[in-house]
């Protein structure tokens, strides 16, 4: 089996793949004091808990952007799994995938792992001009070629930190529950009033976005599929017109993709 580990800055997702097939997932938050043995036993108790041997897990791929916790995820997995690895710990990063992914940005090296890890994934699902909406700690808007080249994107505050920022900076605005949408733009109380703005607010922000990069990507904009994921891209989804496809575990599978991709070529 493999192992696939997404570390972002508000959750790390990882996976188990089996025949390539995505068989478990699971969803922590990223705590950067954690050390290597607290989430060695977060992992171990997960594992057991779903009937997991770690002597079954052959391989793992990690993409991270927290360096603290890279660090404690390495030596986490060295303990966990390294005598029935068949490689060490391949770790996503411009270099080590600058073989399936050209960076045409001014600093490659800037370009968060997971974005290198989706627009890899992005293109060999679809083979065409991409634009992919990540709906993480911020929103990301990255923009890839035909060819595989990353262009660069757009970078915004995401959902749940701008939300944050409304609670902490107002006094009677309540806490709400976006996981409960709304069929309205005009809400008749503050919750309903507060759901449209994050909802209706965002989807337009989305729509507005997409117009202005499809402009400058190519100059048939018809050709350019839009592609989201994500934890809140199926709920944002109903509130843009802009997605050609969604799909919440394209990171896992890109890491699965670029893992198999990088041992067959190393084999």
């Amino acid at each position: 089996m493999l192992f696939v580990i997404d570390v972002g800055n508000t959750h790390t997702v990882t996976g188990l793949f089996k025949n390539g097939q995505l068989i478990h997932q699971f969803r922590l938050k990223s705590d950067r004091e954690m050390t290597s043995d607290e989430i060695l036993v977060q992992y171990h108790t997960l594992f057991s808990m779903t009937g997991i041997s770690p002597e079954n897990i052959t391989g793992v791929v990690l993409a991270s952007v927290v360096p603290s916790l890279q660090a404690s995820w390495l030596l986490c997995c060295d303990k966990l799994f390294s005598p029935n690895l068949n490689h060490p710990v391949f770790i996503v990063n411009t270099k080590s995938v600058s073989d399936l992914v050209t960076v045409k940005i001014n600093n490659p090296e800037d370009v968060g792992a997971d974005r290198l890890v989706n627009a890899i994934a992005g293109y060999h699902q679809y083979r065409c001009e991409l634009i992919i909406v990540d709906f993480g700690t911020a929103i990301t808007f990255d923009c890839v070629t035909a060819k595989c080249e990353y262009l660069g994107g757009a970078i915004f505050p995401g959902i749940g930190i701008s939300m944050e920022a409304l609670f902490s900076r107002t006094a009677k605005l309540p806490h709400i529950d976006i996981s409960q949408p709304i069929d309205r733009v005009i809400g008749k109380d503050t919750r309903q009033a507060m759901k449209s703005g994050v909802m209706n607010g965002f989807g337009s922000l989305i729509d507005g976005m997409i117009v202005k990069i499809k402009k400058e990507m190519d100059d048939d904009p018809l050709i350019i599929k839009v592609l989201a994921t994500g934890g809140m891209a199926g709920i944002i989804s109903n509130f843009t017109g802009s997605f050609d496809h969604v799909d919440p575990q394209l990171t896992l599978k890109g890491l699965e993709l670029i893992y198999q991709k990088k041992m067959n070529h190393h084999a």
